[in-house]
């Protein structure tokens, strides 16, 4: 992608203007190259001899479940972000990421990994290639997802189970900008596949990716996206098409899958809207997954995987102090998830995953790259299927169709 954003999309977090030094070029060629307010992704490039950078992000959070009386602190995640300059035209970015604080054998939670890793081939002003391990333009919380980008202590929900961010694949991918049409953007990439065995009930496609690890290239995926820039104006649409049988043809013929590069397929539409001006701020986006051949998979993993999978949501907030260089920013987001919007024949349906969350909040903005939050949450879902009960109350904690969350949380970028 390569268009400088206007001023008023650009990031002010102080991590970004560190990042943006090693991508620089003694020509200036790349200032039409804007990318988003991630990472190496970014506008707004400034003069600098570095040649290596060092910087990260994170957040701290504290959550009361109201309803069955349980509060909880944790580091919800730490990365630490390195970037290389080799030449004007050659540049290495990586990210290292621990959740949840510590790592300890044998007990859930926390993951320690590569987010990136990948070195970007700038073309020209208008054109690079990335390739290692990338995030695709999906969503938007995919590719800006720095805690001081967006409000809540949680990321939308229906960017974290429908899209399944932060969603990172080894590949290559192309951004460029049309010449034709200001403000267009675009960007194609191919990636390894998903793996359909990983595929869980509740969580949709989200445990299938590799993200780095022994991925499979038997099968293969395609994303791409359009991204337009206008005034106060953001949107975009995106997709993704891939296989998720990357097994051999003949453990795939024993399991009755589609095998190929894109055998067992899975596709994923969204479309998303932002729009901001003065102290206002909209944001809309929808998701759509499809998995063709769940039937199959079911059949095949037991795994109860859907066939169709939908969400979306809308929020609206406004920056009471926006004509300061503080932010306090009002917020609410409604969103809309249902993770068996069809099921196949041998499928069970769970309308607990019939979801709707009603989040409002404050986020504080004291100074660029750290951000204050509070919020209260409201989570309300269908029943359970008591098919899928297997410890009843009182041997496990009953199931609330309404729960309500108080949460309060600290996030930086630098």
């Amino acid at each position: 992608m390569s268009l400088i954003l206007p001023t008023k999309f650009r990031t002010k977090s102080m991590k970004l203007k560190l990042l943006f030094t090693i991508i620089l070029f003694n020509n200036f060629s790349a200032f039409n190259q804007i990318l988003t307010k991630e990472d190496s992704l970014s506008a707004g490039l400034v003069k600098s001899n570095s040649s290596t950078v060092i910087s990260g992000y994170g957040n701290f959070r504290y959550s009361n479940n109201i309803t069955k009386g349980v509060a909880q602190i944790n580091l919800d995640r730490l990365v630490v972000f390195m970037g290389h300059k080799f030449t004007n035209k050659i540049s290495f970015f990586s990210e290292l990421e621990i959740e949840d604080a510590k790592i300890t054998g044998g007990e859930l939670g926390g993951e320690f990994a590569l987010e990136q890793a990948f070195i970007k081939f700038d073309i020209n002003r208008n054109n690079y290639i990335s390739a290692g391990l990338f995030i695709p333009r999906l969503g938007i919380i995919n590719e800006n997802h720095l805690p001081t980008t967006f409000n809540g202590n949680d990321r939308p929900f229906v960017e974290t189970f429908v899209i399944p961010s932060t969603w990172r694949e080894l590949g290559v991918s192309y951004y460029g900008t049309s010449q034709k049409i200001p403000g267009l953007n675009y960007s194609l990439a191919l990636v390894n596949g998903l793996n359909s065995s990983a595929f869980e009930s509740g969580t949709g496609i989200r445990e299938g990716r590799y993200e780095g690890r022994n991925a499979s290239a038997s099968c293969v995926a395609v994303t791409g996206a359009l991204l337009y820039y206008r005034n106060h104006l953001r949107a975009q649409v995106s997709s993704y098409f891939g296989g998720s049988a990357g097994i051999t043809k003949h453990e795939a013929d024993s399991l009755q899958l589609n095998y190929g590069m894109f055998g067992t397929p899975v596709s994923l539409s969204e479309a998303n809207i932002q729009y901001k001006n003065k102290g206002l701020t909209i944001k809309a986006l929808c998701a759509f997954i499809d998995i063709m051949d769940a039937s199959s998979i079911n059949r095949a993993y037991a795994n109860n995987s859907p066939e169709k999978i939908m969400g979306f949501y809308g929020e609206i907030g406004y920056n009471l102090l926006h004509k300061k260089p503080k932010s306090l920013t009002l917020f609410s987001r409604y969103e809309n998830i249902n993770m068996n919007l069809k099921i196949p024949e041998n499928g069970i349906l769970n309308e607990a995953l019939n979801q709707q969350y009603i989040v409002s909040g404050l986020s504080f903005q004291p100074h660029a790259g750290v951000m204050i939050k509070i919020d209260y949450s409201y989570r309300m879902t269908g029943e359970i299927n008591p098919l899928l009960i297997v410890n009843p109350y009182p041997q496990s904690q009953p199931f609330f169709k309404n729960q309500h969350f108080i949460n309060l949380g600290l996030g930086y970028s630098f």
